[in-house]
């Protein structure tokens, strides 16, 4: 198993979002990330991340418990990749200052081995031709593929994926995609939040439905989207199908 939630709990205010939530994730698995807006989706993610604090519970990685207070949370996100549903490229940086920036400055590595890595990171994705060019030259979906891979360039063991599509144009929805499709064929562990209802059914081994703060049912897909056991459950997908995107 390379990822456990255990009991984690998120307040933010008066506003409960995450309720001893519980998740295990097992290595090569990707596991999607599905409920309504607000249902802590985004917040899990970033607790694994260490983005958020904890307010109980624990958070393992390959067995070592992350969310301990003495952990450097730098070391940890060497070995966890996100991606948010915002690019967050730097403007005044080409592609590929972009890729290296965090390995060389926060991860230490030295400038030739981040820029050979970052180089065949970008040429596996097809985006070889725009090392040298600025975030502003290339459509959403490439800055996309460009935000993934710079999760990528420290080979991850997990990568955490959060409404990657969401902010994109839907012609360009598939290039990412496919870029997902491809890891999992590689074997990427990942996690990942979506509204993609249909992309979830396909990729995913295993769908968490997310309520109230905390994994109402989760299942294989075809379970959770075919056969839902919850009333709950049942209610949000019925709605997902009225809205067409089922």
């Amino acid at each position: 198993m390379i990822l456990s939630v255990q009991g984690v709990r998120k307040v933010f205010g008066s506003q409960v979002v995450l309720s001893s939530l519980d998740l295990d994730v097992d290595e090569h698995q990707v596991v999607a990330l599905i409920g309504a807006s607000g249902s802590g989706k985004s917040t899990l993610l970033r607790c694994v991340n260490l983005l958020e604090e904890i307010d109980d519970g624990m958070i393992w990685l390959d067995g070592s418990h992350i969310t301990d207070p003495r952990v450097n949370p730098d070391k940890v996100r060497q070995r966890i990749g996100i991606v948010f549903q915002s690019y967050n490229l730097f403007p005044h940086m080409t592609v590929l200052e972009n890729v290296i920036l965090a390995p060389v400055r926060v991860h230490g590595r030295s400038s030739k081995e981040a820029t050979d890595a970052a180089r065949e990171w970008l040429t596996r994705v097809g985006l070889g031709d725009k090392a040298d060019a600025y975030p502003d030259r290339l459509s959403g979906g490439q800055q996309q593929r460009v935000a993934i891979v710079r999760a990528l360039i420290n080979s991850p063991r997990l990568l955490l994926l959060d409404e990657v599509t969401s902010a994109l144009d839907p012609e360009l929805v598939g290039e990412v995609l496919s870029m997902i499709r491809d890891l999992k064929g590689e074997g990427m562990t990942m996690v990942l939040a979506t509204h993609e209802m249909g992309f979830a059914r396909q990729v995913a081994d295993r769908v968490c439905f997310l309520d109230g703060g905390k994994v109402l049912e989760q299942g294989p897909p075809e379970q959770v989207f075919g056969d839902p056991r919850e009333p709950r459950t049942r209610q949000f997908l019925s709605r997902i199908i009225e809205a067409g995107r089922l």
